[in-house]
């Protein structure tokens, strides 16, 4: 029963700051990047205390961080075509990606390019897939693991209203989900592709 209760108690702490920080009943409320900071420093703590094995999964090396670059340049492309048919199929779809890089003006552009990558990025994949798919994989199965996991990543972002965003979070979460139920060994890579993502998707190559 504890098993559970950290994995989905953990998950609801995640979904009550993601509705504050995303809901449009809260976000005008909260200054957005330093409430991810503090989301996120929440969620990282929340990982060394329920299961801090993750921290010997994490293996630096050139081919981990050629494979993280990789990946995240593959992502982006994903992104890319994905925004192009989407502008193409919704009339909402490129005012509702605009947006999202609206946030950029809420503080200096190198601050949220430096947070992207040293710590929101990073975090995510480690509570996302380092914590949650992991235990839950461990504990029923790996697919389990990975459907419930992408299942749960998208839904936290549902409070925000914003299609977009949405199925961001779903062929996000869908990509790097499905590369750890193949290859969990590939965990350090997959940190560092979410942290080089984040920030190239939404500062130095916004799509």
């Amino acid at each position: 029963m504890y098993y559970k209760l950290k994995i989905f108690g953990s998950v609801l702490v995640a979904a009550a700051l993601w509705f504050v920080l995303f809901s449009p009943l809260t976000a005008q409320y909260v200054p957005f990047w330093t409430g991810m900071v503090v989301a996120d420093i929440l969620l990282i703590t929340l990982t060394v205390v329920f299961d801090s094995s993750w921290t010997r999964r994490i293996v630096f090396s050139w081919k981990n961080l050629l494979l993280g670059v990789a990946l995240a340049a593959a992502l982006w492309g994903v992104f890319y075509v994905g925004d192009k048919l989407s502008q193409l199929m919704f009339d909402f779809a490129r005012p509702q990606v605009d947006s999202i890089y609206g946030m950029k003006h809420e503080t200096d552009l190198w601050r949220i390019g430096l947070s992207l990558l040293l710590l929101i990025g990073p975090v995510e994949e480690i509570f996302w897939r380092g914590f949650v798919q992991k235990n839950l994989s461990d504990f029923y199965s790996d697919n389990v693991g990975f459907i419930v996991t992408l299942l749960l990543y998208t839904a936290i972002h549902i409070p925000s209203g914003n299609f977009m965003l949405i199925m961001a979070a779903m062929v996000a979460g869908a990509f790097w989900g499905l590369i750890y139920r193949i290859w969990p060994q590939s965990f350090t890579a997959l940190v560092i592709s979410h942290a080089l993502w984040d920030t190239a998707a939404f500062v130095l190559f916004p799509i």
